[in-house]
């Protein structure tokens, strides 16, 4: 590869993934979530993967990442719920964007018409109107002359199954809906995210919301048929042998019990790898697993290939889908005690091209 680092999306991958959902969703329609530059796949190419899977809706977090998408031809149906005071929601109505409210001064702040999901706090305590405001934001919409196309929630703990919170924010969910109803809204309803939409099919509803299992990404602790999408691949710069006794990179935290091939790869935290994987984790190359040695720099790290052959050029891979052995981001994340999400968002970098594969690269 000619790439420094590049950061290689499967099509085909979120095909399956958006397909297997879609199956599970049992006759609910898919809103395939592409925020943050589609968890950092690239929110174009996922969104188009997505539709022709069997996705019939798009949603997003900003009103600029809704237009973004507008403007490179997607017609779906397209959700935006999280913009500040002030934001001028004219584009919205000019490119038939959906767009989320949570309070009635909110709403009375949108250009005539536009189409709305009211959205209602069922216990997250983030975004979301309070169950005290709601029975006056529904009676406002009615008033409004705004279409209501949905109302819906968030999940704070569908990934743990039997979790109390689960049945708690399902029952202030259908009491909620009981409202709006009294209120003469006919609105569809949607609430469940990639782990309810995989283990909660009575909280289906008629749309169903899946973010991160479209790419690839497992929030359950069950098995699924998943694929990862995304592969972080670079290759070795710079091989030397070096001698017992030679210690690798800033703080000499690692050195040598022996002699042995060290190879050098041109990627390092500015390029998405975390500092604090230095001595935790080790790459793909040449059909095994290579332990990077000494800590994390800026633009560099050190695979230890110890009597193995290996030149400059050599792909390394970085993390992958795991079905050849190689690392996941699964598996930094875990290593790291954090979560998959961050890992491959993090993968949107200035110096880290992304290419793709499958049908539509």
């Amino acid at each position: 590869m000619s790439e420094r680092a590049q950061v290689l999306v499967d099509l085909d991958a979120i095909r399956h993934n958006v397909a297997l959902l879609a199956e599970r969703a049992a006759g609910a329609e898919v809103l395939t979530v592409v925020k943050a530059d589609g968890y950092g796949h690239g929110a174009e190419q996922v969104a188009r993967a997505a539709l022709d899977a069997g996705a019939s809706r798009i949603g997003v977090a900003s009103l600029d990442e809704a237009v973004a998408l507008r403007d490179k031809g997607i017609t779906a149906p397209l959700l935006c719920w999280l913009d500040v005071p002030g934001t001028d929601f004219a584009q919205a109505a000019e490119r038939g964007i959906e767009v989320s409210v949570a309070s009635a001064e909110q709403l009375a702040a949108l250009p005539a018409g536009l189409p709305v999901h009211l959205k209602i706090d069922t216990g997250l305590n983030r975004n979301g109107c309070p169950p005290v405001d709601w029975p006056e934001l529904t009676r406002a919409a009615a008033r409004s002359g705004h279409p209501v196309v949905a109302m819906w929630s968030h999940l704070a703990c569908a990934d743990e199954p039997g979790h109390a919170s689960i049945a708690a924010q399902a029952k202030r969910f259908d009491e909620a809906y009981a409202i709006a109803r009294d209120a003469g809204l006919d609105p569809l309803r949607h609430l469940a995210n990639s782990a309810a939409t995989l283990t909660l099919p009575e909280l289906h509803y008629d749309i169903v919301r899946p973010g991160i299992a479209t790419y690839g990404l497992n929030p359950c602790p069950q098995p699924e048929d998943l694929v990862p999408a995304m592969t972080f691949r670079s290759s070795v710069v710079l091989v030397k042998r070096a001698p017992e006794g030679e210690s690798v990179s800033y703080g000499h935290t690692w050195t040598a019990d022996r002699d042995t091939t060290l190879g050098l790869i041109p990627v390092g935290y500015a390029d998405g790898v975390p500092r604090s994987l230095s001595g935790r984790f080790s790459v793909w190359c040449n059909g095994k697993r290579r332990p990077v040695r000494g800590r994390v720099c800026m633009d560099q790290i050190v695979a230890d290939f110890g009597d193995d052959e290996v030149t400059p050029g050599d792909e390394v891979t970085l993390f992958g889908t795991g079905a050849d052995g190689e690392p996941t981001a699964t598996e930094w994340a875990d290593t790291l005690g954090t979560i998959d999400y961050e890992i491959v968002t993090g993968m949107y970098r200035p110096r880290v091209q992304r290419g793709y594969r499958g049908t539509g690269a």
